[in-house]
Order: structure tokens, then sequence, then C-alpha cells
């Protein structure tokens, strides 16, 4: 089995050696690593060549695609449709990968169902660090034990960077440019949806499968990115459940910040 692990990049030369260094640690052998870089003017390309350099005698397979995009969402779509393994995540640059054993241990725990049939989603936890690597806690909101399209009514329970998806059925399931900074809630919602409507299982790793750099593009807009997910909650959930949900949000703010 092989995971492909697509980063994004344009001008991400200071945050993108630990990205790169996560996945070239991988002790598993079937990686492909899929570069999508926005003709980036800094020192970004240098250090994915010599990355690529790098990594040419581990099995993995290193693949950089650079040319102007439309932002992160239109990178993101080039990354699906050249992704060639059985499962693909994204893995934003600054992010990255636990351990040298993540994607190892992810594989190892990969259950089949009787007729043979492969989760159609892998998920996990994932710790929040700062610039220089150190743990500063876990996303407030937690994976759930059970996961499915109904739960992220109550937020994005499961990071980006930590939701595994076979390849094979999101070819057509691509991000809606529409949306600049919750493309990726919309995503992993209609991929779950397509899970249901096909059957496939949605599965909890129980691991810490990711590491998210504090501050990324979601944070530095977080108004403008709270507007664009109550637009998806109300297309997928309905307008009313929206509102209600979004009065208890509030409620559990005020009592988060009473409890400070």
């Amino acid at each position: 089995m092989t995971f492909t692990l697509i980063t994004c990049t344009y001008n991400a030369a200071e945050v993108l050696q630990p990205t790169l260094e996560s996945v070239g640690a991988q002790r598993y052998p079937d990686v492909e690593h899929l570069i999508i870089d926005g003709a980036s003017t800094d020192a970004t390309l240098q250090l994915v060549e010599a990355y690529r350099k790098q990594t040419a005698g581990n099995g993995h397979r290193v693949v950089v695609h650079s040319e102007r995009d439309r932002g992160l969402y239109d990178a993101m779509n080039k990354g699906l449709a050249r992704a060639t393994g059985d499962y693909l995540v994204f893995l934003n640059a600054g992010d990255s990968l636990p351990a040298p054993d993540t994607l190892e241990r992810i594989a190892a725990g990969l259950p089949v169902d009787e007729g043979g049939e492969l989760p159609g989603v892998l998920y996990g936890q994932t710790h929040i660090v700062d610039s220089e690597r150190r743990f500063v806690g876990q996303r407030h909101l937690l994976a759930p034990e059970k996961l499915s399209w109904h739960s992220f009514r109550w937020g994005m329970l499961v990071c980006h960077q930590a939701f595994y998806v076979r390849t094979d059925i999101v070819r057509c399931i691509s991000y809606d440019l529409h949306y600049r900074f919750s493309a990726d809630f919309d995503w992993c919602i209609r991929v779950m949806k397509k899970c249901e409507a096909e059957g496939l299982n949605i599965h909890n790793t129980h691991l810490v499968v990711a590491d998210y750099l504090q501050g990324g593009m979601t944070n530095q807009h977080h108004r403008a990115s709270l507007k664009e997910r109550y637009q998806v909650m109300c297309r997928h959930y309905g307008t009313l459940p929206t509102i209600l949900m979004h009065g208890w949000f509030m409620l559990r703010s005020l009592v988060r910040a009473g409890d400070r």
C-alpha cells in the first residue's frame, strides 16, 4: 500500500524544512511525496531539490510541480489530480508527521472488511506545535471515537492533516474554489458523505498522526473562516440547525472564558 502526501507551497522556505524532514524520515517505504508549488521566488524550490536528492535512495518518490496557481485550494486540486497512492493526505508546509514510524503504524492497523474493502477514510488526533517544534497542546476539538459527516455539525473535529482518504474515491471530489478559507471543511464533509453512500468504513487509527504548526492560514483569517464555515454548515446541515448550533457554540465560548 502506498501513501501519497501532498504539500502545497508558496514562498514557504521559513517553515518547510521540518515538513520535509518528517516525511523523509518515515521508515515506511511506499511513500509518494507531491510538492505542489505556486512558483515560489524564495528558497523553497532549492530546499525541495535538496530533499529530493537526499531521499532518492530510501524508496520514497518525490515529485515536484511548480507553476502559478489561484491559491491554496487550487494547488490542492492539482495534488488530487496527480496522486497515485492508495491513500492521500495533505501535509501543509510547517506541519509534520509526529514520528518516523507514523505511516508504518497507520498501515499496520489498517482493517479490511469481509469483502476485502479498505476504509474510505483513516483519521487520528493532532498535536499543535510551535515554530521550535515544541508541543503546545492538543486541538480543543478532539477526534471522536466514531466519525461520520454528521459529526462536523460540531465543528471540524478532525484536522485536515489527520484525514487520510482513499485516493480512488476522491478523484471526482475537488475543493470548491468559491471558499477561500474553509474549502477543506466542505471537502471533508463531502468525502464522508460519499463514504456513507458507498458503505465504506471510516477508521479511527487511535494514533496522533499529525503535528500542526500553530497559526496556520485559517487562524490568520479567523473571522472570514468562521463566516465561510457557517455557509458550509448551512449547505450541508440546513439553516435552522446551523443557527441553533452556533447558539450552542457561543454558549460554549462564554463558559470557557469564565473558566479561565
